[in-house]
């Protein structure tokens, strides 16, 4: 990774501590902790996350991820070697390692650290996609895992789902409280960044990310996490019913009067080729 994660990206509030663990070139394996127990987030890779927990004498208590791709799942069995500890994930999607399933609904309660987060079923990216909604609290402002469905001004690819479940998906994500803290799984900002640049130039809070994100990169630190206030005003895929955003699908797409869905498929696939 270009710019690392350091005592300066931890995010405190509250009793909890949520912190970016970077792996491979570009993820982040989120750790929550009281001061003892964790969790993590999607550890797709064991060893910067032990070297985490064994730097602050931490044990780790739960894993909890969103999906079934490699860089989400491939740490869990090397954590659970020396951790014996619950992989709650999603129902839908084969990860052998998940002992409690979650379809959307449901509430996982971890005591320690002391957690209750809401699952949301969030199709799109995969079939059996989730994230988990830790609400206001112990954490400070709530906080959203996202994994790979909502980025900093982005969205997952769609490789299993279809325009239509991924936007309903975001839509769910978007009707969390606007001060949500959004942990998305990779750093993808700045990349983003250009793309909704070319979909909505004209837009002031997206050129104001921009020069901020920019700084933040530059001084090797995270982008994340973002906010859902941010995102509501920044990323196109959060605001396929924008003037701006509309007006660039019809464009790229040739057509007019496009609807909602159709908006979002237009940007969705224009980001696929986008260089």
């Amino acid at each position: 990774m270009d710019a690392h994660a350091d005592a300066a990206s931890e995010q405190s509030a509250g009793t909890l501590t949520v912190f970016p663990v970077p792996a491979f070139q570009d993820n982040y394996l989120w750790v929550v902790h009281d001061g003892k127990d964790a969790a993590v987030v999607d550890p797709g890779d064991a060893a910067p996350v032990l070297a985490y927990l064994d730097a602050h004498g931490l044990t780790l208590r739960a894993i909890l991820v969103t999906h079934k791709h490699a860089d989400h799942v491939g740490g869990i069995e090397a954590l659970r070697e020396r951790f014996d500890v619950p992989v709650h994930g999603p129902a839908h999607e084969a990860i052998v390692s998940v002992d409690h399933p979650h379809r959307g609904g449901e509430t996982v309660h971890i005591a320690a650290p002391a957690m209750a987060l809401e699952v949301i079923d969030v199709p799109g990216h995969t079939s059996g996609h989730i994230a988990y909604f830790l609400g206001a609290g112990a954490a400070g402002s709530g906080r959203l895992f996202c994994g790979d469905t909502l980025f900093s001004c982005g969205c997952g690819r769609l490789f299993e789902g279809t325009p239509a479940q991924m936007l309903a998906s975001l839509d769910a994500l978007a009707a969390l409280p606007p001060a949500t803290l959004v942990h998305c799984a990779h750093e993808y900002t700045l990349s983003n960044i250009r793309f909704a640049l070319a979909v909505d130039p004209e837009n002031a809070a997206l050129a104001a990310w921009h020069r901020e994100a920019s700084a933040l990169r530059a001084a090797g630190r995270p982008t994340l996490p973002t906010t859902l206030a941010q995102e509501r005003a920044t990323n196109p895929f959060l605001r396929s019913d924008a003037p701006a955003v509309v007006a660039a699908a019809e464009r790229h797409a040739g057509r007019s009067a496009l609807t909602r869905e159709a908006v979002f498929a237009a940007v969705r696939a224009w980001k696929d080729t986008f260089r």
